[in-house]
């Protein structure tokens, strides 16, 4: 029963946690630059995620064209920018 309690517990911790800025941003008018600044987090957050692991497979840099990762990252890139479809960009980006 403890651990049902600390499982529904810390859902509702953490359903707060993400509701509260939610409601908190009803009330407060953002500024016109820094509505313009957060449209650049979610590409800084994707690629604070990936370039690590292009970049740095197994923790070291390399920067060569034996690093198959890098390779395959910049072949999705390739296909990002020339077709703007998402689904090719996957599609390409996993099978290489």
């Amino acid at each position: 029963m403890n651990i049902w309690l600390a499982i529904i517990g810390m859902g509702i911790i953490t359903y707060m946690i993400r509701l509260t800025p939610i409601l908190l941003m009803e009330r407060v008018e953002i500024s016109g630059s820094a509505r313009q600044a957060l449209r650049f987090v979610p590409a800084a957050v994707l690629s604070a995620i990936i370039f690590p692991e292009l970049l740095m497979p197994g923790g070291e840099l390399d920067i060569s064209l034996g690093n198959e990762r890098l390779l395959a990252g910049l072949l999705a890139a390739i296909v990002a920018w020339r077709t703007k479809s998402v689904l090719w960009t996957i599609v390409v980006g996993m099978a290489a």
